[in-house]
């Protein structure tokens, strides 16, 4: 059976997929920020960098492949052109990629008061 958004089991396949893609892929300095009570927009943010437009536009489209192949539907995703900031939205987990410059300018961390968030590094 695969799972869906509707159960919590669905919410933490989902996260535990994101959260590998991410690691795979190489992504740098992954932040995990719990929403649930914060926010009815997602039970989670995940904040993560690339190293460069290149890697930053292969890992959204790539997460956004494997949401879809995992059986929870499509992923809208935002800001692919330029993808100096690409925006994942699989529902219960949004995902925000960015370069390192822009991530350090919009700081979304500090925006959605990282209290309780899980730092997780990725690989360099």
């Amino acid at each position: 059976m695969v799972p869906t958004m509707a159960d919590d089991d669905g919410v933490d396949a989902l996260y535990a997929l994101v959260m590998q893609q991410l690691d795979d892929d190489q992504a740098q300095e992954i932040v995990s920020i719990p929403l649930e009570g914060k926010s009815s927009v997602a039970d989670h943010m995940v904040v993560a960098s690339g190293r460069s437009t290149r890697q930053v536009a292969a890992m959204a489209q790539k997460l956004a492949e494997k949401i879809k192949q995992a059986g929870f539907g499509p992923a809208r995703i935002e800001g692919l052109p330029q993808a100096d900031w690409v925006l994942i939205d699989a529902g219960d987990i949004v995902v925000h990629l960015f370069r390192p410059e822009v991530r350090s300018f919009y700081n979304l961390e500090r925006m959605w008061s990282f209290e309780g968030g899980e730092l997780k590094q990725g690989r360099s």
